[in-house]
């Protein structure tokens, strides 16, 4: 693997004293003393491979809340959210747009338990499951803070609707969700939605795309969404990259900020036991380098880990919880030094 220059500067118009002052604190958005609340969402209906369900558990057993509380966190766990199986029914496949109503379901229980947390100003960590959480999650947030920018991490842009998906998986159509594309709030399950603000397309960066299907590519162009493909990464190198997200999402006002890490953007040497394994993904410095970044902004407010599924790569298991944990850790301020 090539070796890359990775800059050192994040935000070049933040003196070292703020920076210093937003690590002390860790975030403004998060209550002192720090306190974050882990949902479980063990929801796999959004994609068809079974297995992703565990990934809560398996990231708790891997000594997420010791590692949390080691950095001074006042760790709340909520439990794992428990939703009805809804069958999908033959007007959701014709649709295109499988198990509607249960991902619906699901999301509006991860909304609400979102929405409350985020309001007592307590950092919300969603552990997937399949990245269709990320409606929920997101909606949650932006209920109580509707100026919160997303960065999206992900190989893929989630971004179809079901007159553009090529397999009707809600995984893959979880932003397009947010936005109101093509109607997605009067998708039947979905109907909650429409009293949440809108995710605006300038509140979205992606960082570590390289896959992506027709319709999405339209969209981001058409919707002048910023985007960093794992080739910009190649060109720019992951510091430029992150200083470009996050300017474009901060530089002129404070605002929170979401992450959304779905652990396919990793290269699979890095992290195989995921269910859209693509080949040449982040690297494991890379991964790191952009969870550290986002705790250095002092801004983040609320955080996903989707897409752990101990079922694939049993021998690879280890490895991507491990990565999993490690990363959650750093974005919630764990450092080097």
């Amino acid at each position: 693997m090539a070796l890359r220059m990775f800059s050192k500067r994040l935000l070049p118009r933040q003196s070292s004293v703020a920076r210093a002052r937003c690590l002390s604190h860790f975030s403004r958005y998060v209550k002192d003393p720090k306190s974050v609340s882990v949902i479980g969402v063990p929801l796999n209906h959004g994609q068809p491979i079974r297995g992703v369900e565990e990934g809560p558990a398996v990231i708790r057993d891997a000594g997420l809340f010791q590692k949390l509380k080691l950095d001074g966190w006042d760790v709340k766990d909520r439990g794992d959210l428990t939703f009805p199986v809804i069958e999908c029914s033959d007007d959701e496949v014709a649709a295109n747009m499988k198990f509607a109503r249960m991902v619906g379901r699901a999301n509006q229980e991860l909304y609400k338990e979102v929405a409350k947390h985020s309001q007592n100003n307590e950092l919300c960590l969603s552990l997937g499951g399949d990245h269709s959480l990320g409606i929920g999650s997101i909606a949650g947030v932006l209920s109580h803070r509707p100026d919160t920018g997303v960065i999206w991490v992900d190989a893929h842009a989630d971004l179809n609707t079901p007159k553009t998906s090529l397999s009707g998986n809600i995984h893959g159509m979880s932003v397009s969700f947010l936005m109101g594309l093509d109607n997605t709030k009067q998708v039947p399950g979905f109907e909650w939605l429409q009293s949440v603000p809108d995710l605006n397309p300038n509140s979205v960066v992606y960082i570590g795309l390289r896959d992506l299907d027709a319709g999405e590519k339209r969209f981001i162009r058409s919707l002048g969404i910023k985007a960093f493909t794992m080739m910009d990464v190649d060109r720019l190198g992951i510091g430029q990259v992150m200083e470009r997200a996050v300017d474009h999402l901060c530089l002129r006002r404070q605002r929170p900020i979401h992450l959304s890490f779905d652990i396919d953007s990793v290269d699979p040497a890095f992290a195989p036991s995921t269910g859209t394994r693509v080949q040449g993904g982040l690297s494991y410095r890379e991964a790191y380098y952009i969870a550290e970044s986002i705790a250095e902004t002092g801004l983040l407010g609320s955080l996903d880990m989707v897409e752990v599924n101990p079922s694939l790569s049993p021998e690879g298991v280890k490895t991507t919880v491990d990565m999993a944990v490690g990363l959650i850790c750093s974005a919630l301020g764990n450092r080097i030094l």
